[in-house]
């Protein structure tokens, strides 16, 4: 039995779309005694009910070590909810109430856990900030599933750089209500800017507010911003950054064109 559960979370894990999720859930729900004793009839071969349960929380423990996705690792967390293992959620759930994460360093099945309980809180995340949980690039792409979820990103004034970009680009074009977001005082330079630029030309993107205050980009940067705007931004923040004449007279000539840019900063 343990083998064959084990085998079933290999399986699940190397499933791109995540059609045996469900089934892995209720083959780990069948595995507690309580419900072994109503298949009887079914099940020839008893095992040591309590070993089993710890060895098959153990193993899914060490899956979550190994970097999983987040949907993938949501999963194995509502397996182990059937296994009524919530120490690794209890632990998160602590240093979240004590406001102490900052100075902590999370291990990936810890970064797993607190990715499932901020998914799984029943209040609508209406605005995720980033300086609530550690100011760094690892933060932001552990977390770019939760922020995903939110209305406003508020990822301002946390050492940024364009390490994080790919992550965000991932949110930007993925089916999102993201209407704002604040990379203000980071360094994101201009590379960064043009791989976000990837995330704005996607047409999943409704991105409306982008802040990109103090940010170090330059006419560079400027440029590609202007190739890939969004027809949805209303308002645009590029003040305090090393913009020369070139760099505004392209930001400029997107407020004269576009029919959607009310406020642009430079």
């Amino acid at each position: 039995m343990i083998d064959f559960l084990k085998t079933a979370v290999d399986k699940a894990l190397e499933s791109d779309n995540g059609h045996l999720d469900l089934f892995l859930r209720f083959l780990y729900g069948l595995s507690l005694q309580s419900n072994q004793r109503l298949l009887q009839g079914l099940l020839t071969q008893e095992e040591d009910n309590e070993q089993s349960k710890k060895e098959m929380v153990q193993y899914i423990k060490q899956k979550l070590e190994s970097n999983l996705s987040p949907e993938r690792s949501i999963n194995l967390f509502y397996c182990l909810n059937e296994l009524n293992d919530q120490t690794l959620v209890k632990d998160i759930q602590t240093h979240l109430s004590k406001g102490s994460l900052s100075s902590v360093d999370l291990s990936p099945a810890q970064w797993s856990a607190l990715v499932f309980v901020l998914l799984t809180s029943e209040e609508e995340l209406e605005e995720f900030e980033l300086q609530k949980f550690k100011k760094s690039d690892e933060c932001l792409i552990r977390l770019s599933a939760v922020i995903k979820t939110s209305k406003r990103a508020l990822l301002n004034d946390c050492g940024l750089t364009d390490k994080s970009c790919p992550a965000l680009v991932t949110v930007l074009g993925s089916d999102t209500n993201l209407k704002e977001l604040n990379m203000n005082n980071n360094n994101l330079q201009d590379s960064g800017v043009e791989l976000l630029c990837t995330g704005l030309k996607n047409i999943n993107c409704k991105l409306e507010i982008l802040r990109l205050n103090c940010i170090s980009i330059t006419d560079e940067g400027c440029a590609a911003l202007a190739s890939a705007f969004n027809s949805n931004l209303r308002e645009l923040d590029l003040s305090r950054n090393q913009i020369g004449d070139s760099g505004v007279t392209e930001i400029s000539s997107l407020l004269r064109n576009s029919k959607t840019l009310q406020i642009l900063r430079v």
